[in-house]
C-alpha cells in the first residue's frame, strides 16, 4: 500500500501549515550548519512521502539531502555511525511502523553507546517520523507507538503539535547531544496558523498550557491536543472551564506542568491516541496519582484508542480512536 499524499494548497492568508513550518525549520537548519543533512526514502526528488522536505534537494543538492535504499535498519544504522563521527544527520522513516524495522538500531545502539562507552560517544542524530491514524490509512499504517519509544532510557521523545512548536523544534532537538526521536502526525500537516514572531525557540523541558481553565486539567499530545482543545471550546458553552496541557516532550516527561495544573483544578482527563494498556496515558495518570492524590476531587479518567487494529473504514476509524465528543463525556464525569 502506499501511504504518499502530495501537500495540499491552501489560502494565501499569512498562514502557516504544520508541513510548511516543518520545511522550513529544515531548511534553516541545513543552511546554518554543514554538518547538518537529511537522509530517508524519497525525501529528494520526491520531496518527502508527506511533502515536508519538497523542494530541498534543488536548494541544497544530493549530499544534503540524501535518498536512501528502502532498508530502514541500514539509513537508520548510518545516521547512528554520521553522527558518532560528528555530523548532525536527521534521518526520516515514512511512518511509524517502518521504525519498528530499526528497532536494534534505535534502541540497542543509538539509545545505548554513551551509556556503553562510559560516556565517551554521544549520537546527535534526530529521527523523524509520521504517526498516528485519522487518515484511512488501514492497521499498518495508523499506529501510534510514541508510548513504546518514551520507555526507553537514552532518547528524547518530542510530538510537536502546533505549527510554532514544527517550526522550532528541530533546532532544539539538534542541539541536543543524544538522540532525538520527533514524531509529525499525519493529520496535522496540512493544518495552518499563525506563526508567532515572539517565538523563536522550543523549550523541550516544559509542557506547554495552550488554554487555562479551572475545573478540569485535559492532558494530551500531538495530534489529540487539537481535539482537547476542541473539547475544552464546546465545555465552555456548559460553563465547564477546560485547562489544556500539551506534552510535547513524552520523554522525560515535564511532571510538574501537569501536576501543577491538577492541583489547580482537582480534576484530569489524559488523552492519548495509543492503546490503552500499558499506554502512555496509563503513565500520565499514576505520576498524577503519586504526586498530586490528596489534591483529586475525582478519579482519572483516560481517553484513548480502542483496544483493536485501526480500522480502514472511515466510521469505525473515527470510532476507534480518541474524539472531541469522547474527551466532552469524560470531563463531565470527573467535574459531576
Amino acid at each position: 500500500m502506499s501511504t504518499r499524499t502530495r501537500p495540499r494548497a491552501h489560502p494565501d492568508d499569512g498562514t502557516t501549515t504544520y508541513r510548511e513550518a516543518l520545511r522550513e525549520g529544515l531548511r534553516e537548519a541545513l543552511a546554518s550548519d554543514d554538518r547538518v543533512f537529511l537522509m530517508g526514502e524519497d525525501v529528494g526528488r520526491y520531496g518527502g512521502c508527506f511533502g515536508v522536505s519538497l523542494g530541498l534537494l534543488e536548494e541544497f543538492g544530493p549530499d544534503r539531502v540524501r535518498d536512501t535504499p528502502l532498508s530502514e535498519s541500514a539509513f537508520v544504522g548510518a545516521g547512528i555511525g554520521a553522527a558518532l563521527a560528528g555530523m548532525r544527520p536527521v534521518v526520516e522513516i515514512m511512518t511509524v511502523n517502518f521504525s519498528l524495522l530499526a528497532l536494534d538500531q534505535i534502541l540497542n545502539n543509538a539509545a545505548t553507546l554513551r551509556h556503553m562507552s562510559g560516556g565517551q560517544l554521544g549520537v546527535p542524530l534526530v529521527i523523524r517520523m509520521t504517526t498516528g491514524a485519522g487518515r484511512q490509512l488501514a492497521a499498518q499504517h495508523s499506529h501510534s507507538l510514541e508510548g513504546w519509544y518514551a520507555h526507553i532510557p537514552g532518547l528524547r521523545v518530542l510530538a510537536p503539535a502546533t505549527v510554532d512548536d514544527a517550526r522550532h523544534v528541530l533546532a532544539a532537538a539538534l542541539a541536543d547531544p543524544d538522540p532525538v526521536l520527533l514524531f509529525e502526525h499525519g493529520s496535522l500537516y496540512n493544518a495552518a496558523g499563525m506563526l508567532d514572531p515572539a517565538v523563536h525557540d522550543v523549550d523541550l523541558d516544559r509542557a506547554a498550557v495552550r488554554r487555562e481553565g479551572t475545573d478540569v486539567t485535559i492532558v494530551a499530545y500531538g495530534g489529540c491536543v487539537s481535539k482537547a482543545l476542541e473539547a475544552a471550546e464546546a465545555m465552555a458553552g456548559e460553563g465547564i472551564s477546560a485547562e489544556v496541557v500539551d506534552l510535547r516532550t513524552l520523554r522525560p516527561l515535564d511532571d510538574a506542568t501537569v501536576v501543577g495544573s491538577v492541583r489547580r483544578t482537582h480534576r484530569a482527563v489524559v488523552v492519548d491516541e495509543g492503546w490503552r494498556s500499558g499506554s502512555l496515558s496509563a503513565e500520565v495518570e499514576s505520576r498524577i496519582c503519586e504526586q498530586a492524590f490528596f489534591d483529586l476531587d475525582a478519579p482519572v479518567e483516560r481517553v484513548c484508542s480502542a483496544e483493536v487494529p485501526i480500522p480502514y473504514a472511515r466510521r469505525l476509524e473515527e470510532a476507534a480512536l480518541p474524539q472531541p465528543s469522547g474527551i466532552v463525556a469524560a470531563a463531565r464525569r470527573v467535574v459531576s
